[in-house]
């Protein structure tokens, strides 16, 4: 079973606890807020009232046993950059922060983070995009100028193979999985002899040019 531990349980600590719990993670939340544990307490495997800034508290817990450590501490950028700092040095191997802004990620990334997430400004860029263009269902910011859409395709592309389609040389992206109809799970990696239907939603990965040229196919 894999183990967690999220420090700072506000909106999206709790959301982030609580779905790893169901997915039969254990999950450890801790916070210096009480009411906040008492909130969340039934929903996880162990929830701590404990001050993530407080090096010698955070030892008491055994964090070092745990698969990865996510601070979702954002508003008070010291304990955010003392709680990353901690972790590090407990010798967590995975530590994810949240940031809220630039500034803040360059920080804890120069600490020693091994992820920083920038979660109001992902979904905004989401949110933006799918906007932008109706046939866009999801956008998912991937690394640096690339990134990952859920695709409903256009007319032209309905009835052909993806070799046919040829999408990785004309605009540079890459087909990594189809959502089909009536199918549980997609299907990863199709081959170039997959034909795509009028109710498939296409999974893709590229440059953000890329991508915004294949939606306007």
């Amino acid at each position: 079973m894999k183990q967690f531990a999220v420090i700072g349980v506000g909106n999206f600590g709790k959301y982030l606890a609580t779905r790893l719990y169901e997915k039969g993670c254990e999950v450890l939340v801790i916070d210096k807020r009480p009411l906040a544990v008492q909130d969340i307490k039934d929903s996880v495997s162990r929830a701590v009232v404990a001050d993530a800034t407080d090096r010698r508290t955070l030892e008491s817990l055994n964090l070092e046993q745990m698969d990865a450590a996510v601070i979702s501490i954002g508003s008070v950028l010291s304990d955010s950059i003392l709680a990353t700092l901690n972790l590090i040095d407990l010798g967590i191997e995975r530590v994810m922060a949240k940031a809220i802004s630039q500034e803040h990620g360059r920080i804890l990334k120069k600490l020693g983070a091994t992820e920083i997430f920038f979660p109001e400004r992902d979904l905004a860029i989401s949110i933006a995009e799918r906007l932008h263009n109706p046939n866009m269902l999801d956008y998912l910011p991937f690394l640096g100028e690339y990134g990952i859409i859920e695709f409903a395709p256009p007319k032209s592309f309905v009835g052909k193979a993806l070799r046919e389609l040829d999408l990785i040389n004309r605009y540079g992206v890459q087909v990594i999985a189809v959502k089909e109809m009536n199918k549980e799970k997609p299907n990863f990696v199709p081959t170039g002899q997959f034909v795509v239907k009028e109710n498939d939603i296409l999974i893709l990965l590229g440059p953000d040019r890329g991508l915004e040229r294949a939606r306007e196919a």
